[in-house]
């Protein structure tokens, strides 16, 4: 029964020594003083402020990308033990000693260490030489921007890795499909692919490129599997199940898991509550739960309401009157009804409240028991301080003349009659016979005499409206639309009739505690759309650049200057690096150009399995450069250097595996051989001193002086800062 402890244990272990080799210098080159300078770099005032949220649980909304980048910032604040106490609001702010600086900074370093190494097994994957290996993983290592990137509290670093590993995951499983298909291996490596993936995407959006760049690849390695006809049907058939699951529902799956994480994190009410749907701020601690705890779910006839505007834009509002009447005529000479006016108010106060009425009854308050508002009921709407009914009418709003005018009726005793009468439409209702529930209830009010929709134009209205937004009556209505739309936010049963009592009523808060929870793909849904539609601020900075300028290096980025001395930190590529990349990617194009036209001669210059070879090289490399480069053309936002480097990656790895491929097919003799392997030599070694050189700008730890800046200055458009003493 003990038969095996006769025999001794063995393990064999194969360790690639250029692997452990290449991590060793990797992480001396991203972790070597990490921790200086100890002050606020450039962007790291703008993930520091995410990370502090996460530590307090408060809830923000940031449209750079899913949270998942974001979490693993504040991992590292978590696993430093930081409290989220620190101030980010200015750059070169001396951190306080609470600020675990090291392990903030340790996650995007440990992923610009890990993608040198993993450059090397990817051109390995490829089939390329351990030599064109080594020189890929060279050129990652001593890539300036790339350190500088990588040392900081950023998220490219980050972005990197998972690209990279998504892309040498599907090469390592490619390459198992040829001989052990459906082992442990295979399996493994398809699922990390998947699983890579979706961190690419939830890092930011870009990412979602380079796993369309994966998945296209996956779909026509597929293809080439159905028509393999030593496969049965039911083994191609797995085969797609098996890569359906793992490259699809997987990721899907991930990408889900990210933001469920993120709502269970986030669960508190932060700054950035009021963008979002009034369902969604009563889902958090605090804030408007606070508010709206225990307010009646169903809106009945007598309830005290505030109408908070779903479409949110310009700025969260809600339906608002106040005494002041529109001007008898406007600025451009236009006639108004001098009636009492509506607008949208972004600010809570006593005038939102309304309540609403049963046409056919005098009463405001609430029967017992209450008769529940249904969708297709008639209401009125009376303002809650003025007591004046919510009204339209055939006059031009004041500043969107194609629509009506929305006031509150007051009766001057002429010829113009109140047309008060409002039918209450729930758009997101389950059938007819749906009942107005406060925050769930999404609804829209379409007058009765006009048929004319409640809609808040989102224009700015002049001083005499306080430069409240404006409300309108929308005849002309092509469909639906967010801005027609309103919900009950704040909700009470009116039990007073007389208007003294019912005003202290509308300033009294409401007292039971009833909890009101949106499922989470709720609420993911709505975050999400909301992320999307969050426009961020495109307003030109000091170091923006256009994609352009990234190719030629015409652009860099000052990141940080010590207080006292000339010290700094820039982000600044390794020119000789870039612009090999770059003749690289264009050697690579015109020589596919010319095998393409040779080959439709029937003139094969390469075997088939090197032309296949140097086809899912190119698709790789020249792809991961484009779908990271070219949707930047497209983008309207501000833009920096930092953004190429994802596709600035992609050139680097081709950059050696098109060096091997003019020596082993182009070079025609051992002497054209010899004198273009110097080159290469040569250009590995300007490498090497352009990263030396430009070191202290790298790291910042080297004050230089100011003979020494301007010698750093190589392109007149490169903004190396000078102290003026």
């Amino acid at each position: 029964m003990l038969g095996f402890l006769r025999q001794p244990l063995v393990v064999t272990v194969d360790i690639n020594l250029n692997v452990v080799a290449l991590t060793g210098v990797g992480l001396l080159s991203r972790l070597w003083r990490l921790t200086y300078p100890r002050a606020v770099v450039f962007d790291e005032v703008y993930y520091g402020q995410y990370i502090s949220f996460y530590m307090k649980r408060i809830f923000f909304l940031d449209g750079s990308g899913p949270p998942f980048g974001h979490m693993l910032l504040a991992l590292g604040g978590y696993l430093g033990g930081f409290d989220g106490n620190f101030l980010w609001n200015r750059i070169g702010a001396e951190y306080s000693n609470n600020v675990p600086v090291w392990s903030l900074r340790l996650l995007p370093a440990l992923a610009g260490a890990f993608s040198v190494p993993m450059a090397y097994q990817i051109v390995l994957e490829l089939n390329f030489s351990h030599c064109t290996a080594m020189g890929a993983a060279l050129l990652m290592l001593i890539e300036n921007a790339l350190i500088t990137q990588s040392r900081l509290i950023l998220l490219e670093s980050v972005l990197i890795f998972f690209s990279l590993l998504s892309v040498l995951s599907y090469l390592k499983f490619s390459n198992l499909q040829k001989h052990s298909p459906f082992s442990r291996s295979w399996w493994f490596w398809l699922v990390l692919t998947g699983v890579a993936c979706s961190c690419t995407v939830g890092i930011k959006y870009m990412g979602i490129f380079t796993y369309l760049l994966v998945l296209s690849i996956a779909a026509v390695h597929a293809w080439h599997l159905i028509g393999d006809q030593t496969l049965s049907n039911v083994s191609v058939f797995c085969h797609l199940l098996a890569r359906a699951v793992a490259l699809l529902v997987i990721p899907v799956v991930m990408y889900l898991l990210f933001f469920y994480v993120h709502l269970i994190l986030l669960c508190r009410s932060g700054p950035h509550d009021q963008i979002m749907s009034s369902a969604f701020q009563a889902s958090l601690e605090g804030g408007l739960a606070r508010i709206t705890r225990g307010q009646p779910l169903e809106v009945a006839y007598g309830s005290q309401v505030t109408l908070r505007s779903v479409f949110g834009k310009p700025l969260p509002c809600w339906l608002h009157s106040h005494k002041n009447t529109y001007p008898m005529i406007y600025e451009n000479g236009r006639g108004s009804s001098h009636q009492q006016q509506v607008t949208c108010y972004p600010f809570k106060d006593v005038n939102n409240w309304w309540i609403v009425k049963d046409p056919g009854r005098h009463q405001l308050v609430v029967n017992n028991p209450p008769r529940p508002v249904r969708h297709g009921d008639l209401v009125q709407l009376v303002h809650g301080m003025t007591t004046r009914l919510l009204n339209t009418h055939d006059v031009a709003a004041p500043l969107s003349p194609h629509a009506q005018e929305v006031s509150c009726y007051i009766d001057y005793n002429i010829s113009m009659p109140a047309q008060n009468l409002w039918r209450l439409e729930i758009v997101n209702r389950e059938s007819d016979k749906d009942i107005w529930k406060t925050i769930m209830s999404e609804v829209r009010f379409v007058h009765v005499n006009t048929s004319a929709i409640l809609k808040l134009s989102g224009a700015h209205l002049p001083d005499w409206g306080f430069r409240q937004l404006e409300v309108v009556g929308e005849k002309l209505s092509r469909g639906f639309h967010e801005s027609m739309v309103w919900n009950v936010e704040e909700h009470r049963y009116g039990k007073s009739q007389e208007q003294k009592e019912r005003e202290l009523e509308l300033r009294a808060p409401t007292q039971l505690d009833v909890s009101r929870n949106l499922s989470f793909m709720a609420r993911f849904t709505e975050l999400q759309w909301r992320m999307l539609m969050l426009r961020t601020d495109d307003s030109e900075h000091k170091y923006s650049s256009t994609p352009l300028e990234w190719l030629t290096l015409d652009t860099n980025i000052a990141y940080w200057l010590h207080p006292t001395t000339s010290a700094q930190i820039h982000l600044l590529g390794n020119i000789v690096i870039w612009a090999s990349a770059s003749l690289a990617m264009v050697t690579y194009t015109l020589l596919s150009f010319w095998y393409l036209l040779r080959r439709r001669r029937n003139i094969c210059d390469l075997p088939e399995d090197c032309w296949l070879r140097w086809l899912l090289t190119g698709t790789l490399c020249c792809g991961g450069w484009a779908v990271n480069y070219l949707p930047f053309f497209m983008m309207e936002k501000t833009l920096f250097l930092y953004h190429y480097l994802p596709a600035l990656t992609f050139q680097i790895l081709l950059l050696p595996m098109v060096l091997q491929h003019v020596n082993d097919y182009l070079c025609r003799s051992q002497l054209q051989s010899h004198v273009f392997s110097a080159l290469v030599v040569a250009g590995y070694a300007s490498a090497c001193h352009v990263f030396n050189t430009l070191r202290p700008l790298t790291y910042g730890d080297t004050s230089l002086s100011t003979s020494e800046l301007k010698a750093l200055r190589w392109k007149d458009s490169w903004d190396i800062l000078i102290r003026k003493h």
